[in-house]
């Protein structure tokens, strides 16, 4: 089955719900009742087997389990004898057969449902008459992994969620990322060390502290096993969103992972993988989203823990968290000598500027540049979310750069790189093509400047050329006679008294002696000045669009004057013959 007649069929099942249901509750019908029939097919052909294996071990007073996860070939089992076609041989007790059978899944399966609320919805649809229809629906559908791939299967999800996220005006991009953005990211993360997964056996791990419904984490394991299938990825990661949390848990226990490694709640209050470190990560946090709610518990950590935890370089302004995340991934890396880390994380403008010297923002840009972890930055188009046609920015991470990249930092201009979509899906108007994900990935791999049309597309420079000192320039206090004010006592003590109305700063290049600098750009024009030195700060800024500007000259004077001539003379031909 195609993926647009399955997302077709699934949404059908709105035209049940219509009326008993609000819009913006369909989901909480229709991903649940899709998890429960995929995993439903998935255990078809092993049922007998496991029933009566389960018959005997307890027979035999020993623990099923074990026996169980063996003969289903899964990580999760059902002892039910229950399953949906069954469950619609008795219309009359659908409803506590259904729960009966959700309860003879496996721990891990019942964690699911628990997180979709599913009982709500039984005891609503029962009372709504609607329980029996819905169930048939599910029940005539084939939703095996034979004929629906997980692929496929996490495309659907991610339409549903989508669909249900515009009809509550919630934010579908906090769900999920666009699968091409996902594959360029897993490229630019696992580009560098494909010499190395490519032997037989290997094993790393990865990690997506804003999971979703596991589609980063679903992208990678594809990468590697198409790479080398004897290599293995296990994953972890944690989301916040409970029906995007179930169904990542389902999907990663169809494919065999530990579904543990899924932990549920906010990263950055209740670390859901603490003191663990991975070998890749990937993550898209929310753009733009204030952290006010876990403030008291992450200033706690910042300030009572320092480095030893996960906020120690800064904190940026409460409006917006992105960067928290980056920090926390920082924090989750192997450390160097152990074979270190490298991730990529998808960040909008703001964490490339915002805030001057000494803020929290610049101090987190300083501690990246100065430990030398940034090994790119790639610019994406605009309109490429679907919540969101604003720009933004894969930042790829790594303490273990490549000898050549070593002090330097690669920017990647790919803004003109996409098509334009069929179809627009919410904000999302851009997608990246198969050719276009191949350039970006060469264009990192090489790791070269280049140009295109006569426009740089790829720049490479030196951690510190983003770097600057702001120094604080101050001029003489002076009374009414223009007499300058000498301090009284203190360290001013006979010295010229700041006036603070004339107080300026100035922003000097790391790499540029300040002395020099103040002589000629200051002292010309202020020869009064002086700079407290005291007041000196560090920043760091990446201006991403100022490197990639190319200046188009304007037309000639004459050329311009010519047109208008030309328009004018038009414009009093066409008064001329209203008044004819």
């Amino acid at each position: 089955m195609n993926q647009q007649a399955l997302s077709a069929f699934l949404w059908s099942v709105a035209d049940l719900l219509r009326g008993d249901y609000k819009q913006s509750d369909y989901g909480k019908v229709i991903l649940p009742f899709t998890v429960l029939r995929r995993l439903d097919c998935v255990l078809e052909s092993t049922k007998p087997a496991v029933l009566e294996q389960n018959a005997r071990r307890l027979k035999e007073g020993l623990n099923p389990e074990p026996f169980l996860l063996r003969e289903a070939g899964q990580s999760f089992y059902n002892t039910s004898p229950m399953d949906m076609k069954v469950l619609l041989g008795d219309a009359d007790h659908i409803a506590q057969n259904l729960y009966s059978y959700i309860q003879g899944f496996s721990p891990a399966v019942r964690d699911v449902f628990e997180h979709f609320e599913f009982q709500a919805q039984i005891d609503r649809l029962s009372k709504a008459k609607l329980l029996y229809q819905v169930a048939e629906k599910f029940a005539n559908i084939d939703l095996h992994p034979d004929h629906v791939s997980n692929t496929q299967m996490g495309h659907v999800f991610e339409e549903l969620i989508r669909k249900f996220a515009e009809l509550s005006n919630e934010t579908a991009g906090e769900h999920f990322t666009p699968r091409e953005v996902i594959r360029l990211m897993v490229n630019l993360i696992f580009i560098e060390d494909d010499e190395i997964l490519s032997k037989p056996g290997v094993v790393r791990t990865i990690y997506d502290p804003t999971a979703g419904t596991g589609g980063m984490l679903t992208a990678a394991g594809e990468y590697l096993a198409e790479h080398n299938p004897q290599a293995r990825l296990t994953v972890s990661g944690q989301e916040l969103n409970p029906e995007s949390y179930a169904i990542c848990r389902a999907d990663m226990l169809i494919k065999g992972q530990d579904v543990a490694n899924i932990a549920f709640g906010n990263t950055l209050s209740e670390d859901g993988h603490a003191h663990k470190h991975f070998d890749y990560m990937l993550s898209n946090p929310p753009f733009g989203v204030e952290w006010k709610k876990v403030e008291k518990e992450v200033r706690k950590e910042h300030e009572q823990q320092g480095f030893n935890g996960r906020f120690g370089p800064g904190l940026p302004r409460v409006s917006d968290g992105s960067m928290l995340f980056l920090l926390h991934l920082l924090s989750k890396m192997r450390p160097a000598a152990e074979g270190g880390s490298r991730f990529g994380i998808v960040l909008n403008g703001s964490p490339l500027f915002t805030g001057g010297a000494g803020s929290g923002e610049s101090e987190i840009r300083r501690y990246v540049l100065e430990n030398d972890l940034c090994e790119a930055i790639v610019g994406l188009p605009t309109d490429m979310f679907y919540n969101t046609g604003i720009s933004t920015y894969v930042w790829i991470i790594s303490n273990r750069k490549p000898a050549a990249r070593k002090g330097k930092v690669q920017l990647i201009d790919s803004s003109g790189f996409w098509q334009r979509m069929r179809k627009t899906l919410g904000s999302k108007r851009k997608e990246l093509s198969d050719d276009h994900i191949d350039r970006i990935t060469r264009l990192f791999g090489d790791f070269v400047e280049a140009e295109e049309d006569g426009k740089p597309i790829s720049l490479i420079f030196k951690n510190e050329d983003f770097g600057y000192r702001t120094l604080t320039v101050e001029r003489p206090l002076r009374d009414a006679e223009g007499k300058v004010v000498l301090g009284e006592r203190g360290k001013l003590k006979g010295k010229p008294q700041p006036d603070s109305a004339l107080r300026d700063s100035e922003n000097v290049p790391l790499d540029e002696d300040v002395e020099a600098y103040f002589k000629r750009e200051v002292l010309p024009h202020a020869p009064d000045a002086w700079i407290d030195h005291e007041k000196t700060k560090v920043g760091y800024e990446v201006p991403f669009n100022r490197h990639f500007y190319v200046f188009h000259p304007p037309r000639p004077l004459a050329e311009i004057d010519a047109e208008l001539k030309l328009t004018t003379d038009r414009i009093l031909e066409m008064i001329k013959g209203l008044t004819a």
